[in-house]
C-alpha cells in the first residue's frame, strides 16, 4: 500500500484506544505533550515508609502529576506512522535510483511496438519486460512488512487456482462473458498499484522539493480519509491521479490494439505491487508453492483446452500483451495478440525475492543465491519461448521456470556449503513485534 493507504489505516487509530495501545513505544518528553493534572496513586516504597511514615502516606497522592490526553496520544502515534512511512519511502527511492539502468530499459521496451510486430520483437518485450521486473522487484523495498504464505496455504494454491480458471472457463462455455467484472476489479486494484509503485519513480524523476510538497483538500476529502486537517503528500496525489487515468484510458472505447501498453502499465504495477507484498516464508514453502503450481500450469496447458480459452477470451490487465502479426496466409488471427501471463512472472518472481533475502541471511561467500535464481529464470524464459518458436504452441511457462529457479537454488547451496541452511531456512517470525 501507498501512504494515501495508510491514511486510511490511521482512522483505526483514532477509532480504537485499544489498538492504538499496542503501537505504544515510549512516554514522550513533558515539553512537546499537552498535558493534565491528575491524581495519581501508586504503592508506597518501603525505604519512603521507614523514614517518614506520615510523609510517605502523603506523597501517595501526587497532586501535579501529569500526563497526555488520549486525543494527543493518538495525534502523536498517528505522525510517528507516518514518519516511519516517509523513512521508507525514501529507502525505496533510493534503491530505484540504483535500479536505474533496468527501470530505464522497462521504458524503452514500451516503444519497441513502433518498430514492429513480427515475432522477434514480442519475444524481446516480453523477455526484457519479465527479466527486468523479477530483477527490480526482488531488490525493491516494500512500505509494510511483507504477508508470509503458509505451508498449508501453498499446498492448497493449485487447487484454488484450478476452481478460480475453471469457473471462468464455465462461464464463458455457459455464454456469459465475465470480462467486465473481472476486469473492473482487476484495474481498480491497479490505480492502487501504480499510486503506490509510482511514488518512488517520480522522486527519482521531479526535483527534491516535490516530494516535501503538500496539497491541501477539502474538508469532505480530508475527513473521508481520515486526516483531519492535515495535507495530503503532492507526490502520493500525482500517482494516485495517474493510477486513475490509466483506468480511464484502458476502459476508453478503443480498440485494444490501441491501448494495450496501458494494460500492460497495469499489470506491471499489479504484479511489483505482489512481489513486495508477499512473502514465500520458508524454502520448504516456496518449493510446496512452485512445484504445485507448475503442475497446474502442465495441466491446464497440455491438458485441456482450459487456460487458452480463459487467456483469450477474458481480457483484464493479468497479462502482457504484444501485437501479433498476421498468419503466413495473411489472414488476421483469432485473437490479435501474443500473451505472456502474469502469474509467469510474479510466481518465480516471489522465488527470486526470497532468494535475496537469503543472501541477507546466509551472508554466501562465492555465489549470490538472488543472481544465481535472476540468471536461471532469464535462461527458463528463453528456453520457454525457444520451444515456443519450434512447436507453434502454447507453452506452460512454469515448466521451464520453476525447475530451473529452484535447481539454481540447490545449485549455488551446494557450491556455497550451504545447503543444510538453506533447505531449513525460515524467515523471522517478527511480524507481531508491535502488538
Amino acid at each position: 500500500m501507498n501512504r494515501i493507504a495508510f491514511f486510511l489505516f490511521t482512522i483505526i487509530l483514532y477509532c480504537s484506544s485499544k489498538n492504538v495501545a499496542s503501537f505504544h513505544h515510549e512516554r514522550p518528553s513533558l515539553a512537546t505533550t499537552t498535558m493534565i493534572p491528575i491524581l495519581n496513586l501508586r504503592p508506597p516504597n518501603q525505604n519512603e515508609m521507614e523514614a517518614n511514615p506520615i510523609t510517605s502516606f502523603f506523597d501517595n497522592f501526587n497532586f501535579g502529576k501529569v500526563v497526555e490526553t488520549e486525543e494527543v496520544r493518538l495525534k502523536r502515534l498517528k505522525r510517528e506512522v507516518l514518519a516511519e512511512l516517509e523513512e521508507k519511502e525514501i529507502e525505496r527511492a533510493i534503491q530505484v535510483n540504483e535500479d536505474a539502468i533496468p527501470y530505464l530499459l522497462l521504458l524503452a521496451l514500451q516503444f519497441l511496438p513502433l518498430i514492429g510486430s513480427d515475432r522477434i520483437e514480442s519475444i524481446v518485450y516480453f523477455w526484457g519486460v519479465a527479466v527486468a521486473t523479477v530483477y527490480v522487484g526482488g531488490r525493491q523495498v516494500s512500505l509494510l512488512k511483507s504477508e508470509k504464505i503458509e505451508p498449508e496455504n501453498a499446498l492448497y494454491a493449485p487447487v484454488a487456482a484450478s476452481v478460480s480458471i475453471g469457473l471462468l472457463y464455465v462461464l464463458i462455455k455457459a455464454g456469459f462473458n465475465p470480462t467486465g467484472l473481472y476486469a473492473f476489479l482487476v484495474s481498480a486494484f491497479g490505480v492502487i498499484a501504480i499510486s503506490d509503485i509510482g511514488v518512488p519513480i517520480l522522486r527519482n524523476i521531479l526535483p527534491e522539493k516535490f516530494a516535501k510538497s503538500k496539497v491541501q483538500v477539502p474538508n469532505k476529502v480530508s475527513e473521508f480519509l481520515g486526516v483531519g486537517d492535515e495535507d495530503l503528500p503532492l507526490d502520493s496525489v500525482t500517482t494516485l491521479i495517474l493510477g486513475i487515468g490509466c483506468t480511464v484510458a484502458y476502459w476508453s472505447p478503443f480498440a485494444m490494439e490501441q491501448k494495450f501498453l496501458v494494460s500492460n502499465f497495469i499489470a506491471w504495477a499489479l504484479g511489483m505491487t505482489s512481489l513486495g507484498a508477499i512473502s514465500l516464508g520458508s524454502f520448504q514453502t516456496a518449493l510446496v508453492l512452485l512445484a504445485g503450481l507448475f503442475c497446474y500450469d502442465i495441466f491446464w496447458v497440455f491438458g485441456t483446452d482450459v487456460m487458452m480459452t480463459v487467456a483469450t477470451k477474458v481480457e483484464a490487465p493479468v497479462k502482457f500483451l504484444y501485437t501479433a502479426p498476421p498468419t503466413v496466409s495473411g489472414e488476421p488471427r483469432s485473437y490479435p495478440f501474443s500473451v505472456l501471463g502474469l502469474g509467469d512472472v510474479v510466481i518465480p518472481g516471489l522465488f527470486v525475492r526470497f532468494m535475496s533475502k537469503i543472501d541477507s541471511a546466509l551472508q554466501p561467500q562465492k555465489f549470490s543465491y538472488f543472481g544465481a535464481a535472476t540468471f536461471a529464470y532469464a535462461a527458463g524464459l528463453s528456453l520457454c519461448f525457444g520451444v515456443n518458436e519450434m512447436t507453434h504452441a502454447g507453452q506452460p511457462a512454469l515448466l521451464y521456470l520453476d525447475p530451473a529457479c529452484i535447481g539454481s537454488a540447490l545449485a549455488v547451496g551446494v557450491a556455497n556449503g550451504q545447503l543444510p541452511e538453506l533447505w531449513t531456512f525460515e524467515e523471522e517470525r517478527d511480524g507481531e513485534e508491535n502488538l
